[in-house]
């Protein structure tokens, strides 16, 4: 269904390190990283798409997150949404609702909310049974 995603950062050098938690948790493998300019790429191991862009906006303006958007990473278990909710905190992010069941969605649905260092937010989710 995606290609990639395209996230935009102004200070990519505070990003960067909480991305790289939250990709090393969800055991995804970085493609690419050139902080010159400033960019870097995560992907799983054994699929070619999608890959996740981290980046300096390409027409030089501000990155600004968008109301009503955001991006859920899929986590395989409970306790991965719980590491990796973990790792980004540690990293600065910013919670918007620690893990938990939210069965408002469905029964197994079970995630943590948190904004990065510009502001986007993020979720991690699984959505298998205990």
């Amino acid at each position: 269904m995606l290609s990639h995603i395209f996230i935009g950062t102004n200070d990519f050098p505070r990003a960067y390190p909480l991305y790289t938690a939250l990709m090393r948790e969800l055991d995804l493998t970085e493609k690419f990283h050139n902080p010159a300019k400033p960019i870097a790429g995560w992907m799983a191991k054994d699929a070619p798409q999608p890959l996740f862009v981290l980046s300096a906006p390409y027409d030089g303006l501000q990155a600004t997150p968008g109301n009503g958007q955001m991006i859920a990473f899929l986590a395989s278990s409970r306790a991965q949404v719980d590491r990796c909710y973990a790792a980004v905190l540690a990293q600065g992010a910013v919670c918007e609702g620690p893990p938990g069941l939210r069965p408002h969605y469905h029964a197994n649905y079970y995630g943590a909310y948190f904004r990065d260092s510009d502001g986007n937010k993020l979720c991690v989710c699984c959505h298998r049974a205990e």
